[in-house]
C-alpha cells in the first residue's frame, strides 16, 4: 500500500512540476507581450507575416532549394537574412515577400555565398544570447523592445527605440565578443 502511495505522490509531483513550467513560460510570454512597444495587433500581424513569407519562399523553387533564407518581422518591417547563390535569387526572394499584406518595408540582407555550417549557426545563436543578455542588463536600453538576429557573426537589431536607445544598443552590441558587424533596422520613436 505504501508503494502505491509513493508512486502516486511522485506522479503527482511530476505533473505539478510540468504545470509550473507551463505557467512560468506562459507568464514570461505574457510579460514580454505586455511590455512590447508594438500593439498586440501588430505583434500578431508580425507572426502572420513571417508565416506567409516563409511559405512564399518555401513554395518557390529558386528560393527553396540551395538557399538559406531567414525571415524576421517587427512592426511590419520584414528582414531577410541568410545566404543564396546568386543576385537573381536574392532579388526573387525580396519580390516574393514584398507584396505580403502587412509588410511596410523589406530589408534584404541576404548575402551571396554558400550556406553557413551548423557550427556557424550555433555560434550565431550564442552571439545573439550574449547580445540580448547585455541589452537586458543595461538600464539605458529597453532590451525587451529590441529583437536580435545574428547571421554569420553579423548582428541585426530591430525594434521601436529612441535615438539614445539605438545608439546605446549598437555600442553594447559592437563590444560583444564574436560580433563582426552591427546592422540597425530600428524604427526610431520620439520621446
Amino acid at each position: 500500500m505504501n508503494t502505491v502511495k509513493f508512486i502516486c505522490a511522485c506522479t503527482l509531483l511530476a505533473l505539478l512540476q510540468g504545470c509550473a513550467a507551463a505557467v512560468v513560460a506562459g507568464g514570461a510570454t505574457a510579460v514580454t507581450a505586455a511590455n512590447d512597444r508594438r500593439t498586440l495587433g501588430a505583434q500578431i500581424d508580425d507572426k502572420n507575416v513571417v508565416l506567409k513569407a516563409q511559405r512564399a519562399l518555401a513554395d518557390h523553387p529558386a528560393t527553396a532549394e540551395g538557399s538559406n533564407i531567414n525571415v524576421t518581422s517587427y512592426n511590419g518591417v520584414l528582414l531577410l537574412t541568410g545566404q543564396t547563390a546568386s543576385e537573381q535569387i536574392r532579388q526573387q526572394a525580396q519580390a516574393l515577400v514584398s507584396g505580403i499584406d502587412g509588410v511596410r518595408d523589406v530589408q534584404n540582407q541576404i548575402r551571396l555565398g554558400n550556406n553557413t555550417a551548423m557550427t556557424t549557426r550555433t555560434r550565431d545563436g550564442w552571439i545573439s544570447t550574449k547580445v540580448k543578455s547585455q541589452l537586458l542588463a543595461d538600464e539605458q536600453v529597453s532590451g525587451l523592445n529590441i529583437k536580435v538576429i545574428t547571421e554569420n557573426a553579423e548582428v541585426f537589431l530591430m525594434g521601436i527605440v529612441s535615438e539614445q536607445e539605438a545608439a546605446k544598443a549598437v555600442d553594447i552590441t559592437r563590444h560583444v565578443e564574436g560580433v563582426s558587424r552591427v546592422i540597425k533596422a530600428f524604427e526610431i520613436r520620439s520621446n
